[in-house]
């Protein structure tokens, strides 16, 4: 007698001996029990699932001669003619041989015959979504209303491909795929009634090599009882299927858990031995961080569909949940940039080595934790709780990013400073030398008061600052105090140059001399400026500093200084004459006789041609002469420039407003132990304005 497969030996001859879709056989015992019969069935799913072999327990339950029953006998006639294939009333139709429409039209001729054995005809047309548009039209009226003693059973692999009309004419199942778990038990029982040995990781290969058919795992079975010489070795399955070694992914993965890259490699080095598709092994790696992650939020979530259960909770309890995010996002990065790596083995091994050398740091309580029924790492909990115990961090790390206060500091004898307070040393002796000229470069008489220093924000989590030694509290300077140990010279007024003064320092050079042509300032020869620009900055090796915001007005703008906020956006000027007009205010108005104050701060940038500019845009806005004065006295009202910056500061006050209030940022802070930096948050309309 010849061997038969075991795909065609175990194929299910009842409803009982179905695996899986149980979805599908509830619904059609049911019907058949009840002889609510419908006259169209349609069956989806992947292949090897069970479509055709439902369809063919139908056939036998509607023919049998025991009588319409969801349990056929499976012993008369009708039964055993249909388990053999020779029913002369099952007619099986291949679609995808005969797409025609004359092949349907030759079906559907003889539909209008009686059955010659059984109860039923039953059609089953499998691969149905490989009919023509023309074959599906022509088969529209018959299986709408078919004879009474006709069943369709319609099998596709591909639903989408069908038409809503023939939807819409039957009962739509959807079989689903099998899990490895269940192909690994059906494999069990029939391996066992065989007296096949075999061992249960050579199954779970199988299983997870089927991908979700039946079919396959019982000819995959049949082909590693074959290579096995009558046995089912986990070894001789492997080598059959080429797969990977999955203990040696944990390998890797308890590499990195130890930070020992000797290890790394040499695991490495084994997976190497088997050719891998290195690609395929980085996949391996991001599915087990997967399911860890998973077991630390919920661990009885955690599926056996690997047959690795216990090796995954056992990570899960060694490795943090910080680490676990860590690691998936720089796998998922690797597998990204792998096709781009000069040698496959040598981008994973990189891949690898980045997850090791910028992992975080490890802390003394962070990698053993018990397992949580939440998804908050506990090491990020005490961490955070270990921040906020130590009184030390705020000190150190106030006095090493404390802002510089305009006024240089100077000592006659410095006292030695210790080795963590270097880096405040160093930032102030960069910092001093723009300090001080642009001191000595301000050109109005009022003395020079140090900004207001505001204490900065102390991140919470910060890694080396347990590392630091206890040191005591810098002072820091206040508005309402002077900066210790000022020379005089910081603190004096300072005079306003003289005609003579700048006529020595700019020759050749007539302020009141007749300015270019707006166009030549629109068009400037941009060689000569990008020469100009990279003159100045080989004279001076400190990075530019932006333009600080102007002081806060002592009082609002009303009246004359109010009209003035709203006619300055509505002058064409720009460049120099446009800032002397932002930080000027209107103080009175006789007739056609203006009076306007101009911030001495900004008297470098004035002149009699920026006044007359002023003046003639004036002129052309309001369409008559006017006789504008200008003098160098510091507005007691909002200027345009002061309004400005405030509409910029109640902006950025907004936006971070709402960045805090958010629920989702706030959620992030309270599990991930998140912390919003403010230097990086920018309103919309600035984020636009730069795009």
């Amino acid at each position: 007698m010849s061997y038969q497969v075991l795909a065609r030996k175990w194929r299910p001859r009842s409803f009982r001996e179905m695996v899986g879709q149980t979805h599908v056989l509830k619904a059609l015992i049911n019907a058949l029990d009840s002889q609510r019969l419908h006259h169209a069935y349609l069956f989806t799913g992947t292949r090897g699932v069970g479509k055709t072999t439902i369809a063919r327990i139908i056939a036998k339950c509607l023919n049998c001669e025991t009588g319409i029953t969801s349990t056929p006998c499976g012993e008369c006639s009708v039964c055993r003619e249909i388990d053999e294939g020779r029913f002369v009333d099952l007619i099986e139709i291949d679609a995808a041989s005969r797409t025609k429409v004359e092949d349907t039209r030759e079906l559907l001729d003889n539909v209008q015959y009686a059955p010659s054995r059984g109860r039923f005809k039953v059609y089953l047309i499998d691969e149905v979504h490989m009919l023509s548009s023309h074959s599906f039209n022509a088969l529209l009226k018959t299986l709408e209303e078919p004879p009474p003693y006709v069943k369709f059973i319609l099998a596709t692999t591909d639903p989408q491909k069908l038409p809503a009309t023939i939807l819409s004419r039957c009962l739509q199942f959807s079989l689903k795929n099998m899990t490895p778990e269940r192909v690994v038990e059906h494999l069990t029982h029939v391996l066992g009634v065989e007296n096949v040995p075999f061992e249960d990781d050579a199954l779970w290969l199988l299983g997870r090599a089927a991908d979700g058919s039946m079919r396959d795992a019982m000819s995959l079975t049949d082909q590693a009882i074959a290579f096995g010489e009558g046995k089912v070795m986990a070894a001789d399955v492997r080598a059959m299927l080429g797969t990977l070694d999955h203990g040696q992914v944990y390998d890797v993965l308890h590499a990195l858990i130890e930070g020992d890259a000797k290890a790394l490699l040499e695991a490495v080095r084994h997976l190497a031995e088997q050719g891998p598709d290195w690609n395929g092994v980085l996949s391996e790696i991001l599915n087990v961080l997967h399911r860890v992650a998973i077991a630390q939020a919920l661990p009885e979530g955690v599926d056996n569909g690997h047959g690795d259960r216990d090796r995954v909770l056992a990570l899960a309890q060694a490795l943090p949940a910080e680490d676990v995010q860590f690691y998936y996002q720089m796998g998922l990065i690797g597998r990204r940039d792998l096709p781009l790596a000069p040698d496959p083995r040598g981008g994973f091994e990189m891949v690898l080595l980045r997850m090791l050398a910028f992992r975080p740091a490890d802390t003394a309580d962070a990698p053993r934790q018990p397992l949580k029924p939440v998804g908050i790492s506990q090491a990020t909990v005490d961490s955070a709780k270990s921040v906020a115990a130590a009184p030390v961090v705020a000190p150190v790390v106030a006095a090493a990013v404390a802002p510089v206060v305009p006024a240089p500091v100077v000592t006659p004898e410095p006292a030695p400073v210790p080795e963590p307070v270097v880096p405040q040393v160093i930032a102030q002796a960069v910092v001093e030398p723009v300090v001080v000229e642009e001191v000595v470069d301000l050109p109005w008489n009022d003395p020079v008061e140090p900004a207001p220093v505001q204490q900065p924000a102390v991140e919470p989590v910060l890694e080396t600052a347990a590392e630091q030694p206890e040191l005591p509290p810098m002072p820091l300077p206040t508005p309402d105090t002077a900066v210790p140990d000022a020379p005089e010279w910081a603190a004096a007024p300072i005079p306003e140059p003289t005609v003579a003064e700048v006529d020595a320092a700019t020759p050749g050079m007539d302020l009141d001399d007749e300015p270019p042509l707006d166009e030549d300032y629109i068009e400037p020869d941009m060689d000569s400026a990008y020469s100009y620009l990279d003159d100045l900055a080989s004279e001076h090796a400190a990075e530019p500093t932006p333009e600080p915001e102007p002081e806060p007005a002592a009082a609002p703008a009303t009246g004359l200084a109010l009209q003035w906020l709203e006619l300055f956006p509505k002058l064409s000027i720009s460049g120099m004459t446009g800032s002397i007009a932002a930080n000027c205010t209107l103080i009175a108005v006789d007739g056609d006789h203006w009076l306007l104050h101009l911030d001495p701060a900004h008297s470098a940038l004035f002149n009699a041609t920026q006044q007359r500019r002023l003046n003639d845009a004036l002129n052309q806005y309001h369409g008559r002469t006017l006789t504008l004065t200008m003098e160098l006295i510091k507005p007691e009202q909002e200027t345009p420039a002061q309004a400005a910056s405030r509409r910029r500061a109640d902006r950025q006050r907004e936006a971070e407003e709402s960045i805090h209030g958010d629920p989702f940022i706030q959620q992030m802070m309270q599990q991930f132990g998140a912390v919003i930096r403010n230097d990086t948050i920018e309103p919309v309309e600035a984020l636009v304005s730069q795009g």
